[in-house]
């Protein structure tokens, strides 16, 4: 069953309105009071596995916050289709036919280094959610925010902890060369295991519409890696791990965050097993938050995962700015507000910016075990 029928969207809730093209509702009226949010996310394309999630997350979030009471929040989702064109195409409507009161998403960093910069000139806020490229985003200007964290803060201590268990000296590297957030996966990756005086003994690359891995797996596995090292989107990442294992791999593979989705362990099967990435959520944690969150995913049948903690995340943040801004809506209100959040209690964990309006929370690393994502402690 797909999610889009397991998550309807509530139309009966009288403080929540969620338009989205591919249900055809309609946006909220224009003085309905609160604050109009426009969340662009890729529910279709490669990325589309993440969107979905997200989806999910971000109406949990706004059942919560409208429920609560105190502040009032709607939001209208569109389809950025995983693609820079759609991503502009949608930011522009936001901008300039919805008037939206700040932006959520787009999903990809490679998508949001297009697009960002229409809402910073415009000065339209944007939280991003999904997007991890440790630069290029956030210094677009100071209209753009993000919860997530990037690979330059989770890779370095996740290679860490994997290094001290696995105890590997050389390592393979294969990573997208076609995209923002695999490449700046990679350049993480890269310094991490130099850092660590691990060697790396063959890199190789391959493009988003690739399918066969099999020549650049041979050239790596060859070489004796004592780790395979992969930057890649999910649907990408499971079929790289599925013919790795069928090309007789049987060690270690550390992946990036794009491995974060149940997508992949789906796609991957039995080969995701001991896959080990860092990670910006902690599945674990027993803080508050954290519990709300997983309890509202539950009860709407969708299994979690970082994608949908960021975005539940992003709009708990965004009802914080709004509350810090002393209710006001405006588009220079809801950022002033942005600046004003600290140590807000999200299922991330205790939530604060960096002065660069990056996310600053702690990071966790997990390992897939029995089919599904596991913290290592």
């Amino acid at each position: 069953m797909s999610l889009a029928r397991r998550w309807p969207l509530p139309f009966a809730l009288l403080l929540t309105a969620v338009a989205c093209k591919d249900q055809g509702a309609q946006a909220p009226e224009p003085g309905s009071g609160g604050a109009v949010i426009g969340a662009a996310l890729s529910l279709t394309g490669p990325a589309a596995s993440y969107g979905a999630q997200q989806r999910a997350g971000i109406q949990a979030a706004l059942d919560e916050v409208n429920q609560g009471g105190g502040v009032k929040l709607s939001v209208l989702i569109e389809d950025d289709a995983s693609t820079k064109e759609q991503g502009i195409t949608v930011f522009q409507k936001f901008i300039n036919r919805d008037k939206v009161s700040a932006i959520i998403g787009p999903t990809l960093s490679n998508t949001a280094s297009a697009a960002d910069p229409l809402a910073q000139q415009a000065k339209v806020p944007v939280l991003g959610i999904s997007n991890t490229a440790a630069t290029g985003i956030t210094d677009i200007g100071d209209y753009i925010w993000r919860d997530s964290l990037t690979e330059a803060q989770v890779i370095p201590g996740a290679f860490k902890k994997a290094k001290e268990k696995l105890q590997f000296k050389a390592a393979g590297v294969l990573y997208g060369n076609d995209d923002v957030f695999t490449k700046a996966g990679y350049d993480v990756m890269q310094k991490a295991l130099a850092d660590m005086g691990v060697k790396v003994v063959g890199t190789q690359t391959f493009a988003k519409p690739d399918r066969d891995y099999n020549a650049q797996l041979t050239a790596l596995i060859a070489a004796k890696p004592d780790v395979l090292v992969v930057s890649a989107l999910a649907d990408n990442a499971a079929s790289i791990v599925a013919q790795a294992r069928q090309r007789g791999w049987t060690g270690p593979i550390l992946g990036g965050n794009g491995f974060n989705s149940p997508a992949f362990i789906k796609n991957a099967g039995a080969a995701a097993d001991g896959v080990m990435v860092g990670t910006s959520w902690n599945s674990l944690s027993q803080d508050p938050a954290n519990q709300k969150f997983l309890a509202a995913m539950k009860k709407a049948g969708v299994n979690p995962d970082q994608f949908s903690a960021q975005a539940y995340t992003g709009v708990i943040i965004l009802a914080e700015a709004v509350r810090q801004s002393g209710g006001k809506t405006g588009r220079d209100d809801i950022k002033a507000g942005l600046g004003k959040v600290k140590d807000l209690e999200t299922p991330l964990g205790k939530f604060s910016f960096t002065p660069g309006r990056d996310a600053q929370h702690e990071p966790s690393v997990q390992q897939v075990k029995d089919g599904k994502f596991q913290i290592v402690q």
